[in-house]
């Protein structure tokens, strides 16, 4: 007697004016650079409001350094004129890299500056099941022909039980497939990674989310790698235990500061013991790499 019948996997595919990245399940994960944003960095966002973009020039080349395949690039400071600043954020970082962007923005006029200012195909963070920000951010996802994170989270709640995210999730798809034309290949789940200082029995809820999703619906997965260490001691260590669990249980992507080498090469070895590095390639050549460094 057979097992339950899998959703097809799906292929979410990113692209800039010279580079394409695909996020996809059997492929190696994606690591989506957050770090340009000035959540927490008050110097950073002092700069912003006088225009001073400069400090993004590190940003990226550190991103990038440590490995990064997306960048998430964020502009939200209060008191100031977000959609401008996203515009202007994005063309400098696309003279600086070949890497795609992810837009991230809960402004709606930002996200039309950034995707109208972006060459390429860009993936939106993100929208929620709520109806008035799916009536908001979907046309955009169709009019610029992006992809987008979705959060199975509605007005009434963030959902404790897997059930309640699968049954979001599937609105959320059947919303942007039928409604808008969106390809569910273009629709990136975040399965609500919950901070186990909170409860820590919310990661088994997020893992048992992330299968299903991956299961009945068959489409890509990110979330913010560092929700699920906030506010306990050794975060990277976490991170480096978390990362690799999330990928066998169906996560793709993740927003995460590249600049955690703990973090990143714990990934890279997932995608070795999960057969997502066809012949260890990336995994020798990323060893090679160093090896010619320490020379």
């Amino acid at each position: 007697m057979s097992g339950p019948v899998r959703a097809t996997p799906k292929e979410t595919v990113l692209r800039s004016a010279s580079r394409e990245v695909v996020i996809g399940h059997g492929r190696r994960f994606c690591l989506i650079g957050e770090r340009i944003n000035p959540t927490g960095r008050r110097i950073f966002q002092e700069q912003l409001r006088s225009g001073d973009l400069s400090a993004i020039e590190r940003d990226v080349k550190a991103q990038v350094e440590g490995g990064a395949d997306v960048l998430d690039i964020n502009m939200g400071v209060p008191l100031t004129d977000e959609a401008d600043l996203l515009e202007r954020a994005i063309r400098m970082v696309q003279g600086l890299t070949d890497l795609p962007v992810c837009i991230d923005s809960s402004v709606v006029e930002a996200l039309e500056a950034g995707l109208a200012a972006y060459e390429g195909r860009a993936l939106v963070n993100s929208v929620t099941a709520e109806d008035e920000r799916l009536a908001q951010v979907l046309p955009l996802v169709k009019k610029y022909d992006a992809a987008v994170i979705a959060l199975p989270n509605d007005a009434d709640e963030i959902p404790m039980e897997a059930d309640k995210r699968l049954v979001l999730t599937g609105k959320i798809i059947d919303v942007a497939t039928k409604e808008y034309g969106i390809d569910a290949a273009d629709i990136v789940i975040d399965p609500l990674a919950m901070p186990i200082g909170a409860d820590t029995s919310m990661v088994t809820t997020t893992l048992e989310t992330m299968q299903r999703v991956r299961d009945e619906f068959g489409v890509n997965m990110t979330c913010g790698a560092s929700n699920v260490s906030f506010g306990m001691p050794a975060r990277h260590t976490l991170g480096a235990a978390y990362l690799p669990i999330a990928m066998y249980a169906g996560l793709t992507s993740a927003i995460m500061d590249a600049r955690t080498p703990q973090i990143v090469d714990a990934v890279k070895a997932a995608d070795l013991l999960l057969n997502h590095d066809e012949w260890g390639m990336a995994w020798i050549a990323a060893h090679r790499a160093r090896q010619a460094e320490a020379v």
